[in-house]
């Protein structure tokens, strides 16, 4: 199986079809899963002196991590004021701080890599909203005061409009520590890495099977991987390898569009200075440039799991919207995937077993929390678990309706959301 036709798969990097597990091996952890996650958790242990063997079911970044909006941001999905509420100060902060260093390992794996994924730094938060431009100007002084994270910048409705070519948004958050890059090409980068540093990655590799024990046992259709560790990295494409944490994240439908050239002139007139931007609404559009100055847009997520039955278009009429002046653009490539939130919206991070650990719930953060994540796993299994056990303290329910009703449960909920976006 090749990846999703997108605009990723279409401008990615060069990369090796890993063979498929076959026959017994053994190792030190096994990483189920060839997402940035999976690919960080492999690279960090193997650093480590650890044997890593990772298993994909499809192809390093076939999922999420290679079809994702791309932007590196600092924070959770969820608020801040959520994880306040259920850790305290203490805690809240050294979350933020590893968030925020999350950013930080980004670049220096690049860096150190030399990680060819079109990296670039700024993003911008923008409000549609009358209440965003307070929402906005608070969650500023909430950052600074209460985190320490300086450089922000809050932008008035004129200012949005000396960065960006477009009446829609009436305020912004302009923050140059965030950034945005290639996902499927980082991703790529991270696998290639871990390699590199002695881990073995397998594509074709789907487990069918994990069996917990001293020595767990981690089985595919035509090989076994026994191991002192297990690391599960499959994200919203975990389906029902563990019900038990599946229960607690929902795989909601994410969708992007990308345009023809634009030409680089025209498009640095739309957006300046390549910042990425993400509106503030609960159902959020999001958009920036490609290398090859093509505009990427993408957003509005669909929670009853089916495709609009015009993504493309539907996609494209929200682009005008913001841009009317690209409206004689034609739409080169139209894609989709799941992305796993948790009720709170706070990342799932603990273990089913004293060896057996799981990441989970990136809700919309993953490009830079996941890699960061992979960091806390290796951590936790060299015995030093202080920092992942931050997140286990986190509290996490299933989504209510079990498997038959949770997702029509879930789709009126989010209707109140919708509304209220347009108040």
């Amino acid at each position: 199986m090749q990846h999703v036709d997108s605009y990723y798969a279409a401008s990615a990097n060069p990369s090796p079809v890993r063979r498929p597990l076959r026959g017994e091996v053994t190792a030190d952890v096994c990483v189920i899963g060839g997402g940035i996650s999976g690919c960080s958790t492999a690279l960090h242990l193997a650093e480590r002196g650890y044997r890593v063997v990772l298993l994909e079911g499809q192809r390093i970044g076939w999922g999420a991590s290679g079809r994702s909006g791309g932007q590196a941001l600092p924070g959770f999905g969820t608020s801040m004021a959520t994880l306040l509420q259920q850790v305290g100060r203490d805690d809240a902060r050294r979350m933020w701080d590893i968030s925020v260093e999350g950013v930080e390992l980004l670049r220096r794996r690049v860096e150190q890599h030399r990680i060819d994924c079109d990296l670039h730094w700024g993003q911008m938060h923008v409000g549609v909203r009358p209440r965003h431009p307070a929402e906005l100007s608070e969650w500023k002084e909430e950052l600074e005061q209460d985190y320490g994270y300086q450089g922000l910048q809050y932008l008035s409705k004129q200012d949005v409009g000396e960065w960006l070519a477009t009446d829609r948004y009436n305020s912004g958050l302009y923050d140059p520590r965030g950034g945005h890059l290639h996902p499927l090409n980082y991703t790529l980068g991270l696998a290639t890495a871990a390699e590199q540093a002695g881990a073995s990655l397998h594509e074709q590799s789907r487990v069918t099977r994990l069996v917990p024990g001293n020595r767990l046992r981690v089985e595919t259709a035509e090989g076994m991987v026994v191991a002192d560790y297990a690391a599960i990295c499959c994200n919203a494409y975990i389906e029902e390898l563990v019900p038990g944490i599946r229960a607690r994240m929902m795989p909601v439908g994410t969708y992007i569009v990308a345009t023809e050239p634009v030409g680089e002139q025209r498009l640095r007139e739309a957006i300046r200075d390549n910042v990425a931007v993400t509106d503030i609404n609960w159902v959020l559009d999001y958009f920036r440039c490609s290398s090859d100055h093509r505009l990427l847009f993408g957003g509005r997520v669909s929670y009853s799991g089916l495709d609009p039955l015009n993504t493309r278009g539907a996609t494209r009429s929200r682009m005008i919207k913001v841009f009317p002046q690209f409206k004689d653009l034609r739409i080169e490539y139209a894609w989709g995937g799941w992305l796993d939130v948790t009720m709170n919206r706070a990342p799932d991070f603990n273990r089913i077993a004293p060896n057996i650990y799981y990441l989970q719930g990136f809700s919309g953060h993953g490009i830079a929390l996941t890699g960061m994540a992979g960091g806390l796993i290796a951590e936790a299994i060299a015995g030093q678990a202080e920092r992942f056990d931050l997140f286990t303290k986190l509290s996490h329910r299933n989504f209510p309706g079990g498997r038959v009703l949770r997702t029509p449960l879930l789709v009126l909920g989010m209707l109140w959301y919708r509304l209220r976006d347009l108040l």
